[in-house]
């Protein structure tokens, strides 16, 4: 923990209630609220902000200079960008994919994550490309790929993404 990415960084700020599993890296300059858990083995680079009661699962990585709001649980092997926002009570699935970078290595590009509003669920192997907002209360279907904004309370599914209604089932908040 406190991993010191450059010579005026601040050891990270972490609730004694964490819960920190064994292989997980915490760099400087993260500030995260009560109630922490991770997986083994999740990276959580600087300048990142973290809200309450959030799980970060095995292998998760979280690439910094992001915001994550309370209640959010990420499952194992998520990808979450730099410049990425992310909102309360949302749910990302095992390999969920957040993107950041349009032209990777092609042309320089400013990187820009996706947002994704408060509710939202990402199902397992779904990908968000690069600047994409993905509404309050949508769901993006298992193995999705979201090429485009997902307004709010709407079903994205398929490859690229369709938007349908959101089916009653679906509807409503995250109880996470």
């Amino acid at each position: 923990m406190g991993v010191q990415y450059a010579e005026e960084s601040d050891k990270p700020s972490i609730d004694k209630r964490a819960t920190v599993r064994s292989g997980t890296i915490i760099y400087n300059d993260v500030v995260i609220g009560t109630d922490l858990t991770t997986g083994h083995s999740a990276l959580i680079r600087e300048e990142t902000t973290i809200g309450d009661d959030v799980v970060i699962g095995t292998n998760t990585v979280i690439d910094g200079q992001t915001t994550i709001g309370s209640n959010v649980s990420m499952q194992t092997n998520v990808y979450v960008p730099t410049n990425t926002t992310i909102g309360d009570r949302v749910f990302l699935g095992p390999n969920a994919v957040l993107t950041n970078d349009s032209y990777p290595i092609r042309q320089d590009d400013d990187l820009e994550g996706p947002t994704l509003e408060d509710d939202v669920s990402v199902g397992a192997n779904a990908t968000i490309l690069p600047g994409i907002t993905v509404g309050e209360g949508a769901f993006v279907a298992a193995g999705a790929v979201v090429t485009e904004d997902v307004p709010a309370r709407t079903l994205a599914v398929g490859t690229p993404a369709d938007h349908r209604d959101l089916p009653p089932e679906l509807e409503g908040g995250n109880d996470l």
